[in-house]
């Protein structure tokens, strides 16, 4: 910082005379002032002039603009698995994209991944930042100009949601209206939200429609049901262009090997299971432990409709390019075919190669017998369908990211 005041160093010569206990002015000490007030009126030119120029203060930046035939899209989320994954697409796709995570449950170097692909400016950015802290999500939509926002950020554990339950309401319903309010706020014109089937609970009939009754059993669906709620309330006035897509359980990874699930390792226990999964054949843990087994279903186990990461991705982008002002479109993104939790494992040791041991544990609070999606309207309206969908090929492609990553992305998730 510049000092326009008196150094202590300075030469006697320079300072007022004094005699007798008064201060007599220095005869040349207004010309000196003029002169200190002249090079002060300087020096704030030349530095006005230089915050200008300066990339990460100007509102040149691309990031802050709005640019013809350019679709700027906020991800929240963006360094966890499903986010970093869209982040991709929508590069892939020459979208410009804002990712926000505060990597609790992300990963930096996800972003790092992406960021080395995608180098040219105005191409990605990357803020650290919590969602729940009201003044940082108003600096974000503040300082960027988004056109629209896939928010994908949130704690998503079914077991842990039983544990915790306040945890989940503040992260995901909490937040999700703090940056619904900012979207208003900030004219952002499209909101696509990442929702779940945990919203309907334990539907008496299969499959399930967008028609079928929400009735959530466990805190981590009443969370997402509520978030889903506030959507809809503030869509009735409002001409914003809404997606909520509700999908069913994520499995696999990118084909070509840049991004995979890379969980913390104290969040283990509470993941998904194809997560488990390779971890038993990787030895890092015993064996997979399979939670239920007497359930009405064919084989005791539960049965769920796995959905690649890759379809999902794909549906988020189908969403984004038929979404209409003054519209809410919801839809179940899922396979449409359900599969128990011990065929699932049956096709991980497939995948894999290895005998993974199995022991069977009494259910875990919050969970359902059978769930797996309609997908006839998604299919109908946005004409996306899923894929992958061969549980053993999914794995697979999942497996070799595994193999290839033992210590995941092998970067410190501390912000310098």
């Amino acid at each position: 910082m510049l000092n326009f005041g008196r150094s202590r160093n300075q030469s006697r010569t320079a300072r007022g005379t004094t005699m007798g206990g008064l201060d007599y002015p220095d005869p040349k000490r207004k010309g000196n002032f003029v002169g200190k007030v002249f090079l002060a009126a300087i020096l704030t030119t030349l530095c006005i002039i230089m915050i200008k120029r300066t990339p990460s203060l100007s509102s040149s930046s691309p990031f802050a603009i709005r640019e013809p035939g350019v679709t700027h899209v906020l991800v929240t989320g963006g360094a966890g698995f499903i986010g970093s994954h869209a982040t991709l697409r929508l590069l892939r796709d020459n979208h410009r994209v804002t990712i926000v995570d505060n990597l609790s449950r992300g990963n930096l170097g996800a972003v790092k991944v992406l960021q080395e692909l995608f180098p040219e400016p105005g191409r990605l950015q990357f803020i650290y930042a919590d969602l729940g802290d009201p003044k940082s999500v108003n600096k974000i939509f503040l300082e960027n100009k988004f056109d629209a926002v896939m928010h994908f950020a949130a704690v998503a554990y079914v077991g842990e949601s039983t544990v915790d339950p306040l945890k989940y309401y503040h992260n995901i319903t909490s937040n999700t209206l703090l940056v619904l309010e900012s979207m208003a706020k900030y004219d952002v014109k499209t909101l696509i939200y990442s929702s779940t089937c945990a919203t309907y609970g334990e539907p008496e009939k299969m499959p399930i429609t967008e028609e079928t009754k929400q009735v959530p059993i466990n805190p981590y669906g009443k969370a997402k049901k509520m978030a889903e709620d506030i959507i809809l309330d503030f869509s009735k006035n409002s001409d914003m262009a809404i997606m909520i897509l509700r999908y069913f359980n994520v499995i696999g990874s990118d084909p070509d090997g840049r991004l995979g699930e890379a969980p913390r390792p104290e969040l283990r226990e509470q993941g998904r299971i194809s997560g488990a999964c390779f971890d038993a054949a990787r030895g890092i843990i015993p064996g997979l432990k399979v939670r239920g087994t007497d359930y009405k279903t064919a084989d005791g186990t539960c049965i769920r409709d796995y959905i690649d990461v890759t379809d999902l991705v794909d549906a988020h982008v189908k969403a984004l390019e038929k979404a209409q002002a003054a519209k809410v479109g919801i839809y179940n993104v899922g396979t449409g075919k359900g599969s128990s939790v011990k065929e699932f494992v049956q096709a991980c040791k497939m995948a894999t190669g290895m005998d993974i041991k199995v022991e069977f544990l009494p259910r875990r609070p919050g969970d359902y017998a059978e769930v797996y999606s309609d997908p006839r309207k998604i299919k109908r309206e946005l004409n996306w369908s899923a894929k992958h969908t061969n549980l053993q090929q999914s794995l697979q492609v999942a497996w070799r990211w595994q193999k290839s990553h033992h210590d995941g992305y092998g970067v410190s998730n501390e912000m310098r």
